[in-house]
């Protein structure tokens, strides 16, 4: 049996056995959790989520891009629209060690500086080799973007691939005073 039909008899199993047809399309924690698209490191798994609990968005070293912004303004219209104004209230960048991006920033840099929207010189300063200290680059980031909902509450965490731990980096803190 190949993969597509293990994936369509898994399904089937699940559509069975774990299928819930009341599920909303708001995730019921108001969360959205950001993950990098390696595959050790599956946000629902590693964080041990529920179907429904939160909205999973994967990219490369689960960074803070140009699109990831945009993806979270779509879905904040979204929420609006589907009775949470403002969208998500939590805010959750997952961030890894040992992380393949690393290899993108020594063998292709410029590949990496477009995938990031930045020129090229400014990829030292955005800490690709260290999660710990990226995390905390892309929070301040996420400050700086007023399409971004001043009530967000945002952390960091950091999942060591080597030993399966978490570690909170940034703890929940609101993204900024809200404006009077």
């Amino acid at each position: 049996m190949d993969f597509h039909e293990v994936m369509l008899e898994r399904n089937a199993n699940f559509a069975r056995t774990d299928f819930s047809p009341e599920l909303k399309m708001m995730p019921s924690t108001g969360t959205i959790v950001v993950g990098c698209v390696d595959p050790r490191v599956d946000p629902a798994t590693v964080l041990g989520l529920k179907l429904g609990e939160t909205a999973v968005i994967r990219n490369v070293g689960g960074r803070v891009s140009h699109a990831l912004i945009e993806t979270l303004a779509v879905l904040s219209v979204v929420g609006a629209a589907a009775g949470r104004p403002g969208g998500a209230r939590n805010l959750v960048l997952l961030q890894h060690t040992d992380c393949g991006i690393i290899g993108c920033h020594r063998h292709a840099p410029a590949l990496l500086a477009r995938y990031l929207d930045v020129e090229e010189a400014a990829l030292d300063t955005m800490s690709i080799p260290d999660p710990y200290e990226a995390i905390a680059l892309d929070i301040a980031a996420l400050k700086t973007n007023l399409d971004l909902s001043d009530g967000l509450m945002v952390s960091g965490l950091v999942y060591d691939v080597t030993t399966g731990q978490v570690q909170t980096v940034v703890p929940p803190t609101r993204l900024r005073t809200p404006s009077n």
